[in-house]
């Protein structure tokens, strides 16, 4: 299958290498393990808890590559499916699961569309919504790469709140895996490679970054979602975490690029911008 890849001028690349993203990564998590099949699979076959940091490092690496690999983005995509197709069995409550179930793989594909969106309004400017249709056509692009079914992937933006909404309402539940996943925030574990005596420094600062990505990971979920999974939620926090949004928004567009994106992204746009320029001097030669 023919996909055209991600380049300089389309919103993902903007958007989604930034280090920004890290800040509705649990939340997003949490959205996909809601969803039964998915909630399942994970909690069989993930590392989440043995190895949080790798895992992380693995996804990160994943999606930049989606986005900034060029040529190599569909073949991840077709990796990706290559290493979960054998991934099926039984859920506590005797469901059957596979991994490509088509509704399942899509509604992890799809909720990064509702995280961008989120992200936007929580820690950076609000998306209009020409916006958001500019950034729904490039997400079902992504979902190409991806081998998202066709079928799955709703048309348009007004069909995609429907379904968002549907499959809150229909298909989500407060599945032990998310619970889990939520648990799993507050434990930051340490980091590898962190020096001995650092290490030994290191409980009151997981602590208190598992406390604050849990704090996150709460607060950027819909409300609806907040209510199945029965996590409260007041003003008092809503009003801390405009404050926190706030900051960020700022700070983001300050920092030097090396800062704001990760490693495999900052580097194609540096390579990008290189090769633009080379083009530049050959036509003008």
């Amino acid at each position: 299958m023919d996909v055209e890849p991600f380049g300089p001028g389309s919103m993902h690349w903007d958007t989604a290498g930034e280090y920004r993203n890290l800040l509705v990564a649990g939340s997003a998590l949490v959205l996909q393990t809601m969803h039964p099949a998915v909630g399942a699979a994970v909690a069989e076959h993930s590392t989440y808890r043995s190895d949080p940091w790798g895992r992380l490092t693995r996804t990160l690496a994943s999606v930049q590559t989606w986005v900034y690999g060029g040529a190599a983005g569909p073949a991840e995509g077709q990796r990706l499916r290559e290493i979960h197709r054998p991934i099926s069995g039984v859920d506590e409550r005797g469901r059957a699961y596979h991994a490509l179930n088509g509704e399942a793989w899509a509604w992890v594909h799809l909720t990064l569309f509702e995280r961008f969106v989120t992200l936007s309004r929580c820690f950076g400017t609000p998306l209009t919504g020409d916006a958001q249709r500019r950034l729904y056509e490039e997400s079902r692009q992504l979902g190409r790469i991806l081998r998202v079914p066709e079928r799955e992937m709703p048309e348009d933006l007004d069909a995609y709140w429907h379904y968002l909404d549907r499959m809150v309402a229909e298909r989500l539940e407060p599945h032990p895996t998310a619970l889990d996943v939520l648990a799993a925030v507050r434990g930051t574990p340490v980091p590898p490679g962190l020096p001995a005596p650092l290490r030994r420094l290191w409980p009151p600062v997981g602590a208190g970054a598992g406390e604050f990505s849990h704090f996150l990971t709460v607060g950027t979920l819909p409300a609806a979602v907040r209510d199945k999974l029965g996590l409260r939620w007041t003003a008092r926090e809503e009003r801390r975490l405009r404050r926190v949004g706030h900051a960020v928004a700022v700070l983001t567009p300050r920092l030097p690029e090396r800062l704001r994106y990760m490693p495999i992204a900052y580097r194609a746009r540096r390579a990008a911008r290189a090769t633009s320029r080379l083009e530049d001097c050959l036509r003008t030669a």
